[in-house]
């Protein structure tokens, strides 16, 4: 299984909204809501009409960062950047009950995730991206496979995400690599037909 997670952004003709809508249409079913420059409000809005879609196409609903508002509505889990609440914080206000991802860059940042209690790891970036400030060091196929190889060295598993910068031409060398999974984001809002494109990826990596 190699799993398509999505996660939302904006264009000029495109909200955060309707980047859910186009990923769900065309066939992922993992949504992770990423608003970083949004109000409190706004988000909430954001989140509950989000949240009803993922219901409506049975899939999974992250939101990223904001740890009291998914226990709030019910979300089904949140995904924590490395400048976020720890990891070991939002598992004792969560429980077990909800889905707990972590970014990582560095094999050390996954075996500290582990502890905390994760139960994915979004890690890159893969290659250079713009839909996120403050970017870690590049990891390319290299870098994956030195962590994953790690990984197996000390018997730690967990599903690792590749993110940054990922297209579909990549998607056959990093199923090839190792990784559980990737995560999409501004590539697939900027195809001619963003639908279609994630229709494709999704029966690529099937």
């Amino acid at each position: 299984m190699f799993d398509v997670q999505f996660i939302t952004h904006f264009t000029a003709s495109i909200s955060y909204l309707d980047s859910a809508r186009i990923a769900l249409e065309g066939g992922c079913r993992w949504v992770q809501l990423r608003m970083k420059d949004a109000s409190e409000d706004e988000l909430k809005a954001t989140a509950i009409r989000v949240q009803d879609l993922c219901r409506q196409y049975r899939a999974t609903f992250i939101i990223d960062d904001h740890v009291d508002l998914v226990k709030q509505i019910g979300a089904d889990g949140v995904h924590l950047g490395k400048l976020d609440m720890p990891i070991k914080e939002a598992r004792e206000r969560l429980g077990k009950g909800f889905i707990i991802g972590g970014t990582a860059n560095t094999f050390e940042d996954i075996r500290q995730h582990v502890a905390d209690g994760a139960d994915y790891i979004g890690c890159g970036p893969f290659r250079f991206t713009t839909t996120k400030q403050k970017l870690s060091p590049i990891l390319g196929l290299d870098g994956y496979r030195s962590i994953l190889t790690r990984m197996k060295e000390e018997s730690l598993s967990i599903p690792v995400v590749g993110i940054g910068g990922i297209t579909r031409e990549d998607i056959p060398a990093l199923k090839a690599v190792g990784l559980s999974g990737i995560a999409l984001s501004g590539g697939i809002l900027k195809a001619g037909d963003p639908v279609r494109e994630m229709e494709t990826i999704i029966q690529q990596t099937e």
